[in-house]
């Protein structure tokens, strides 16, 4: 069950890329992260006050910048520089970075099921982002690599705060830090490039009021206190397969809002590394259930 609670904000944050093309492609990434953060931790902080305590505001700082200030903009590059589809199935890879990271850092091996289908995922990928089957821009690529180390080391700290910190206040004041320090970051950048910012704010329009309102709503309020309030109760490993739904997200906001299209080869491949990623899950229930059976059978 807690997978599939996993799958709805995953779901929102695959429509990120699609929506910000559609409703805000001009905007700088830093302005965009910054009003996707900062309003949507205020509101928080409106719906239930808290305060952190003196010893806990450093690392909610770390884990403000790691994962809103920094994968936030990181985010808005990709969703400005790559197809919609490609940003959501790209984003399945992180389930492999994270096996790797935990077997490296805290010695915890991935099953062999895991193994077997993050090779299966890497083999699939490298097959998606061929340069000569699609052209991709590489800034693009760079800011999905290093979303994805966000995710894992974001998801690692904001995890091992669940049983020092209530879940609400990680999810309220790393949004507020983190939407602080891209207020800061987009304010000096918008000195070095004040035509960009003074136009994407002087052209206002419902659609991107709409844009706005989607990014704060759905993808940062509702879709971080599932995340957080889920990452209490299942492993990172086990979260990150619930991001299936990210892709899918990712295929079907890009054809509808953007009209992107593929050839049937690479609809193919991506499809190919959607089942991959469910497979652990779907042969774990598998085994579950069997292991349940036999218990009452005895």
């Amino acid at each position: 069950m807690n997978v599939l609670l996993a799958m709805i904000p995953a779901f929102f944050w695959g429509t990120t890329y699609a929506v910000t093309q559609f409703t805000l492609p001009d905007w700088p990434p830093l302005l965009l992260g910054a009003l996707r953060a900062l309003p949507a931790g205020l509101i928080l902080l409106a719906i239930k006050p808290s305060l952190p305590k003196r010893g806990e505001w450093g690392l909610l700082f770390r884990l403000g910048f790691i994962n809103i200030a920094a994968f936030f903009s990181l985010i808005f590059v990709m969703a400005l520089t790559l197809p919609s589809a490609i940003s959501g199935v790209g984003m399945i890879s992180v389930p492999v970075f994270a096996m790797l990271f935990h077997w490296v850092i805290s010695k915890r091996r991935p099953s062999l099921t895991q193994g077997i289908f993050g090779f299966v995922l890497i083999g699939l990928a490298w097959l998606l982002f061929n340069p000569n089957s699609i052209s991709l821009n590489p800034v693009g690529l760079l800011a999905m690599l290093a979303a994805i180390s966000c995710i894992i080391v974001g998801s690692t700290i904001t995890k091992a705060l669940g049983d020092r910190i209530h879940w609400w206040t990680v999810l309220t004041w790393q949004l507020i830090i983190g939407g602080a320090l891209l207020s800061v970051a987009a304010a000096i950048h918008a000195g070095f490039t004040p035509k960009a910012y003074s136009e994407s704010l002087a052209q206002l329009n419902l659609n991107n009021v709409v844009g706005i309102g989607w990014i704060i709503l759905l993808n940062t309020v509702l879709g971080y206190i599932m995340y957080v309030w889920l990452l209490q109760r299942m492993s990172v490993v086990d979260f990150t397969f619930g991001g299936i739904a990210n892709p899918v997200a990712g295929i079907v906001s890009g054809m509808v809002l953007l009209g992107e299209s593929f050839t049937p080869h690479q609809y193919l491949l991506m499809l190919s590394m959607i089942v991959a990623s469910l497979m652990p899950q779907i042969i774990g229930l598998i085994a579950e259930r069997r292991r349940i059976s036999q218990a009452k059978s005895q």
